[in-house]
């Protein structure tokens, strides 16, 4: 199935972080971090749709050029079935300088998905107070949903708007502005219904989490973190029902989080994608991602401000 690079001089080549792909009508974005390849003790670290999180590898090995990783699972074969073990399999091999792969879920009639990974860039660029600010955009008019799509380019489905504010139904898909950016100032008014979650997705990447989780200890799930990535100072969040606001800062791959109008990020280091980014090319500019398939939520402000040399 894979044709084997022939510049590769050895299995320490999957090192590093890799920006991954899905290929096919719904291409998904992952993130993988391998560390140790080439020594009897790869380590590994994985961002997919799998658990919504950062997940440590607990399976790893490279033998023959070809990486192999993966989880085991309980899942129910059909609705009130017993569960049983399913494993999760990725493999692949370095092809022409980029990690060429499959998924399968052994035991299982799921087609294998094919996967495409390419080395994260090393982005450079630092908030150092060198950046001005560009003239305000604003993304959501107040009316109607112009300039915002599916995550996968088609009709929003599961939103509309409520009373001067965008709101999903809880049901909905992840929506995307159709316009992009690279350095900016984002400033968002939001309000949730009980029990529900959502999130902003920066260059439709990377997610700063929203959740009705007042006064309870702050995470790296909490309401303000950077999701499974850098956990918030503290839990700045109000009750559920009350209007909230984000301002966020991102320069590079440093960003800054101001929740309710306290500081609970500080220029935190971004090490790569969340389980909430569509889009893998972390070198260019994306969109703004709005969560919507995990309760009612609505947004009446969102703001943007390009920051330029």
């Amino acid at each position: 199935m894979f044709a084997q690079d022939s510049a590769v001089s050895g299995d320490e080549q999957f090192n590093g972080r890799w920006d991954i792909r899905t290929t096919g009508g719904r291409s998904r974005a992952w993130w993988l971090e391998i560390e140790n390849a080439g020594t009897p003790t790869p380590q590994g670290k994985f961002i997919s749709a799998f658990s919504g999180d950062l997940n440590v590898i607990e399976d790893i090995s490279i033998s023959g050029h070809t990486l192999r990783f993966g989880w085991t699972r309980q899942e129910r074969p059909s609705p009130g079935a017993e569960p049983v073990s399913r494993k999760l399999v990725y493999t692949a091999k370095l092809v022409n300088g980029r990690l060429q792969g499959v998924f399968e879920v052994e035991g299982s009639n799921q087609p294998l998905l094919e996967w495409i990974g390419v080395r994260a860039p090393v982005i450079k660029e630092m908030d150092d107070g060198t950046w001005r600010e560009g003239k305000p955009i604003e993304l959501f008019n107040g009316e109607n949903m112009t300039g915002w799509v599916s995550w996968d380019g088609q009709e929003p489905v599961g939103w509309s708007v409520k009373d001067g504010a965008l709101a999903s139904t809880g049901r909905g898909q992840d929506i995307v502005s159709q316009q992009k950016f690279w350095n900016f100032k984002l400033h968002v008014e939001f309000s949730l219904a009980q029990h529900s979650n959502s999130g902003v997705a920066l260059r439709n990447r990377y997610e700063v989490q929203i959740l009705d989780d007042y006064g309870r200890p702050p995470n790296a799930h909490s309401a303000g973190a950077l999701y499974s990535r850098i956990a918030p100072s503290e839990n700045a969040s109000k009750p559920a029902g009350e209007w909230e606001t984000y301002d966020i800062r991102l320069v590079g791959c440093q960003v800054t989080v101001a929740f309710n109008g306290k500081k609970v990020i500080e220029k935190g280091v971004i090490d790569g994608l969340t389980a909430m980014a569509h889009d893998s090319d972390e070198g260019e500019p994306g969109g703004i991602a709005l969560q919507g398939d995990h309760g009612p939520v609505e947004f009446r402000k969102i703001t943007i401000t390009p920051l330029v040399h």
